[in-house]
């Protein structure tokens, strides 16, 4: 699994010209799902996500999770998390999850959030979408094996 965590003051995805997610102060996370991903996986990162301590509080300190700013969440799937560039230049997608598998473990994640987090918003797997930001700090975390797990 692999999450791209970015921290938003608005966050908004759009597929067919019409907006499908929206949130305001919160986290925008891109979803990759891997091959080897299950429920765990899942459940960790997101144990792992909705308690990362990145707003500031009043000293200025990342110290703060998404409770404790009643931070919202924008759920967008992204298999592309997954390309592997070393050989030519043509992505290779085969560390990526099937599709029918990741929609499943998308959707349980989805889930899993809801019962963290009061507002989660989403994209809509698979499709073509659009992705609009207001990242604050900048401030983005990457969350895989590398990183976390």
């Amino acid at each position: 699994m692999k999450l791209v965590i970015q921290k938003v003051s608005s966050a908004s995805v759009e597929t067919e010209g019409k907006c499908i997610g929206k949130i305001g102060t919160g986290f925008l996370v891109l979803v990759g799902i891997g091959k080897n991903d299950t429920r765990e996986t899942v459940d960790q990162y997101v144990k792992k996500m909705v308690n990362l301590r990145i707003f500031t509080d009043k000293e200025g300190k990342t110290n703060l999770s998404l409770a404790d700013v009643g931070g919202e969440v924008l759920l967008v799937s992204q298999f592309t998390l997954y390309a592997n560039c070393r050989k030519g230049n043509r992505p290779s997608f085969f560390d990526a999850g099937e599709p029918q598998t990741a929609e499943a473990l998308y959707e349980y994640m989805i889930e899993k959030v809801k019962e963290k987090v009061p507002v989660v918003q989403t994209g809509e797997f698979g499709a073509l979408m659009k992705v609009s930001l207001v990242n604050e700090g900048p401030f983005t975390i990457i969350l895989d094996e590398s990183t976390f797990g």
